[in-house]
């Protein structure tokens, strides 16, 4: 497939990031929302076992990682799942959907994110009883309102800033397991054999359960595949990503293991289950004596920020290089003539934002962090699938092959069968997960088509979404 003239006349971004900054933008990426709020709705699903969930989205996880490193040490360009595609299948309806629903999955990310901050908001001063439902819902808008401003004074992000946030989160973390070892060796109330009990709903057998609560921990290993776009800002990408990509996420995985073996055995299940908060929980028990479990709620608040302002600023991105590309409306193109934000965008996108957290609380009767991390993982899962599929297609790009990171052809295939039957129906997701996803993906192909017909009143030629590198790149 020939390469554009566009991308060949680009300059090359100057690679500034070695083997500790990306494991520290890596680490960072994955841990974080995930663990923070899901661990007790995961031990809903399985009960005590809950480690088991998170150690088999970790293994998936793993095995679609394998696919990433070949895919970007082949091709070490900054776009990721969406220029796989392009080169795999060169159609362009085909690379806009992967485009769109990976900025679908930063804005259900970043709503859910702002679901956790409205709870550890009220958790931390003491008002979750006070002001209820309404008063996370508000609290998450007005966080979301927050972001927007703050993506519109243009702050991209920060490699620094990431590592200050990295710390935060990983500090909220060891917390917890030190809570936990201080317990495990100082004779508190621990119960270990409530870690091996496996305990499922009634509406579902062991096989189901685990891959509803798997589809669920999901969630927390995502932001992995984020790294990819600093491809084209790494010292030596083919030697230095495969190390730093899966020892990222093999602490990530390690962590969260450990952090739901400490909750399971320090906090019964129900009671996790029943906490919007879960980890206040568990260091709260752990050491009831210790102030600390006020102090989680803000570290939290902390954690779940970076994550948030990340994917926002990624998804309007991703909107204005479409909509630069003629394959969404040329209005979200339109840029802020003295902020030189991608304005428009940034409101779409947190419209968007405001409708799934305002349908959560209001309509929904599930747990609205569930249903917004499910829904994150629904539409990742989806795009795994096709990585997985396009990493064995562009195996016939001979111009591409030796020098870079091969992964065994079994891999793929695996991750490509445990992504699909993940996305599927029988897979244990709620209905509501689905109808959220086919909602925004609707709107997606309806801009779209809608855009085809805009182009071709205003004579506009474009053949599609013709270079994906392009994409992400800031006003």
């Amino acid at each position: 497939m020939a390469e554009s003239a566009t991308v060949e006349k680009q300059p090359e971004l100057k690679r500034v990031m070695g083997p500790g900054l990306l494991l520290l933008f890596v680490v960072g990426d994955i841990l974080g929302t995930g663990v923070y709020a899901l661990t007790g709705d995961v031990a809903a699903e399985v009960g005590g076992a809950a480690w088991l969930p998170f150690l088999v989205a970790f293994l998936i996880a793993t095995v679609t990682a394998f696919s990433y490193l070949e895919l970007v040490t082949k091709y070490p360009q900054a776009a990721g799942a969406a220029l796989y595609a392009h080169k795999a299948f060169g159609i362009h309806f085909v690379t806009f959907l992967v485009a769109f629903v990976v900025m679908c999955s930063g804005i259900t990310s970043a709503s859910t994110a702002s679901q956790v901050f409205g709870l550890n908001f009220l958790k931390g001063f003491g008002l979750e009883d006070t002001w209820g439902t309404a008063g996370v819902m508000a609290i998450a808008l007005l966080f979301m309102l927050m972001l927007a401003l703050v993506n519109f004074r243009g702050v991209g992000e920060s490699v620094k800033l990431n590592v200050v946030l990295t710390v935060i989160e990983i500090s909220g973390l060891l917390l917890v397991l030190g809570v936990g070892l201080w317990a495990f060796t100082g004779g508190g109330d621990v119960d270990f054999s409530r870690v091996v009990a496996f305990d499922t709903p009634d509406d579902k057998n062991a096989f189901l359960a685990v891959t509803a609560a798997t589809s669920l921990a999901f969630f927390a290993m995502v932001g992995f595949e984020d790294s990819v776009n600093m491809a084209e800002e790494t010292k030596d990408p083919v030697k230095v990503f495969p190390k730093v990509l899966l020892g990222g996420l093999s602490i990530a995985g390690l962590v969260y293991v450990l952090v739901s073996i400490v909750a399971v055995a320090l906090v019964p299940v129900g009671e996790l289950e029943a906490s919007s908060t879960p980890l206040v929980e568990v260091v709260k028990a752990g050491a009831p004596n210790l102030p600390i479990d006020s102090i989680l709620p803000f570290i939290t608040i902390f954690a779940v920020a970076n994550t948030a302002l990340i994917n926002m600023l990624m998804a309007s991105r991703l909107i204005y290089g479409m909509a630069r590309q003629h394959v969404l409306p040329p209005v979200l193109g339109t840029v802020h003539p003295t902020r030189q934000s991608p304005w428009v965008a940034i409101a779409f996108t947190t419209i968007i934002a405001f409708g799934l957290i305002i349908y959560v609380s209001a309509v929904a009767s599930e747990d609205t962090v569930k249903i917004l991390a499910g829904t994150t993982s629904l539409l990742l899962l989806a795009v795994f699938a096709v990585v997985n599929v396009a990493v064995l297609v562009l195996r016939r790009d001979v111009r591409k092959t030796g020098g870079h990171f091969t992964t065994p052809t079994v891999l793929p295939v695996i991750g490509f069968i445990a992504s699909a039957y993940l996305v599927l129906p029988f897979s244990g997701r709620p209905s509501t997960q689905y109808l959220l996803a086919g909602i925004l993906i609707v709107v997606g192909a309806v801009l779209f088509f809608v855009t085809k017909l805009i182009n071709k009143q205003l004579g506009v030629k474009t053949a599609g979404l013709s270079d994906p590198t392009q994409l992400g790149e800031a006003p």
